[in-house]
């Protein structure tokens, strides 16, 4: 294989490991730039709520000026970014070096995978989509612990420096390995659209924020919910209607795109909340302290990593809407499951219940991916790519707002967020899991066939 996706997919590991890495770290971030973890969480939020708004004109940037530069300019700009948190030396200085490193990362991922999408065969899509794939499932993972590792042996300072050499070697390898392309029409920016399209996605984005934090605010995030809504259907209106739109709402008429917009990024958010919730079900609900229950939850990531050799001979044999499908009720069994452990239980069967749900979890983010862009036309490519991009960015939001929320409601009822809490969550999950499973039964047996290669 062609190694530009490998190279993708390296960029995308540190785009999406800088949106959790730091969160262990912040105590001691905090001591050294003289203020409060509680305060500095804003360098977590802005990084998430920039990357949410500056995906948006990724697309138009690839068509105006050419990937390949602007590819290899939002790796230079991510990795100064990287080097001045490093340097921070106030929180102010901190949260603007984190909102320069979120316009680096946003750009990074919509014409990253843009580039590859356009030199891949739809024979090879799968493949390709599943290098592209990994850095999304394991960098939630393996950023808690690996942040918190760093700050404890080294400095904090050390979470960022070793972006310098990573980013530099990728900046050297997408000035070599991403094709040269012309530059399209010098298309007028939809600044209307982009108004209207960032104010809803920042407006999720940050409600999303607000009821993951410790103190859920539901009222400032039903609030952005109204305001986000609104802003996205006037937003919906405007790229109906104009000429030279920011994004084409044209690959929404391709039914398997659809259907991965909609069901699949209620899937993912769903799937999404797991990092969240199980290491607090294992600090709260069973007493652990939080190097062994993050421990645990790495036994997600061996599932991911283990499903991977698998995933395109699964898909080859039964077809898009029989995993999609299946594997959905499979992921409801697992949350179910998890719906039954106890301080009691086996630590090997909880660790073998881990497995299961990250495997499933891999094979599931995996087929959605490669759906998106399976039937979309290559001239569609562009768009498609970023809608794809801002709904992968809102599922991830969204999974941990909906957990949180669910977890709240469940406290007030339960008498605090105690082990019965957290199985009622769960079971919770486990429904509206099982329901889409449901919905994803609508596909065509023959859906994604001309990428999976299944014939029935």
């Amino acid at each position: 294989m062609h190694p530009l996706p490998l190279l993708v997919a390296g960029c995308f590991f540190m785009e999406f490991l800088d949106g959790t890495i730091i969160a262990p770290a912040l105590p001691q971030m905090a001591l050294s730039l003289g203020t409060t973890a509680v305060d500095l969480h804003v360098g977590i939020s802005a990084y998430l709520l920039t990357v949410a708004v500056m995906i948006l004109p990724g697309g138009w940037a690839a068509e105006r000026f050419g990937a390949r530069p602007v590819f290899a300019s939002a790796i230079a700009l991510f990795t100064t970014a990287s080097a001045l948190c490093a340097l921070a030396g106030s929180p102010h200085s901190f949260v603007a070096a984190r909102v320069l490193q979120g316009v680096g990362g946003a750009m990074m991922v919509p014409v990253g995978r843009l580039v590859v999408l356009r030199g891949t065969e739809k024979a090879g899509l799968m493949r390709a989509i599943a290098l592209l794939t990994w850095p999304g499932l394991t960098a939630p993972l393996i950023g808690p612990p690996l942040g918190g590792f760093i700050a404890e042996a080294a400095n904090w300072r050390y979470i960022f420096l070793v972006n310098l050499p990573l980013g530099a070697a990728a900046f050297g390898l997408a000035l070599w390995l991403t094709p040269r392309t012309q530059p399209g029409p010098a298309r007028r920016f939809d600044w209307r659209g982009f108004w209207l399209a960032g104010t809803a996605c920042l407006c999720a984005e940050a409600a999303m924020d607000l009821l993951g934090r410790e103190h859920p605010r539901l009222g400032a995030a039903a609030m952005l919910v109204l305001v986000g809504a609104a802003s996205g259907l006037a937003a919906a209106r405007h790229l109906l209607r104009s000429a030279t739109p920011l994004i084409d709402p044209a690959p929404w008429r391709v039914p398997t795109f659809r259907m991965v917009m909609g069901v699949g990024t209620a899937m993912r958010g769903l799937i999404s909340t797991l990092p969240f919730l199980l290491p607090l079900l294992f600090q709260m609900g069973f007493g652990y302290d939080p190097f062994h229950a993050g421990a645990l939850v790495l036994a997600l990531f061996l599932g991911n990593i283990g499903m991977k050799p698998a995933t395109s001979f699964v898909l080859r044999r039964i077809g898009f809407r029989n995993v999609l499908a299946g594997n959905a009720a499979l992921q409801a069994a697992t949350m179910l499951g998890l719906a039954t452990i106890g301080v009691q239980t086996p630590l090997a069967a909880i660790l073998l219940l881990l497995a299961v749900t990250g495997a499933s979890r891999s094979m599931q983010f995996t087929a959605l991916a490669t759906l998106a862009f399976s039937d979309v036309p290559q001239p569609q490519m562009a768009p498609a790519n970023t809608w794809f991009s801002v709904a992968f960015q809102l599922g991830n939001g969204i999974g941990v707002g909906v957990g949180a929320l669910m977890l709240q409601l469940a406290a007030g009822t339960l008498a605090g967020p105690n082990l019965p809490a957290f199985h009622a969550v769960f079971a919770g999950l486990s429904v509206l899991m099982l329901g889409l499973a449901g919905a994803a039964l609508t596909l065509d047996r023959q859906a994604g066939a001309a990428v999976s290669g299944y014939r029935r």
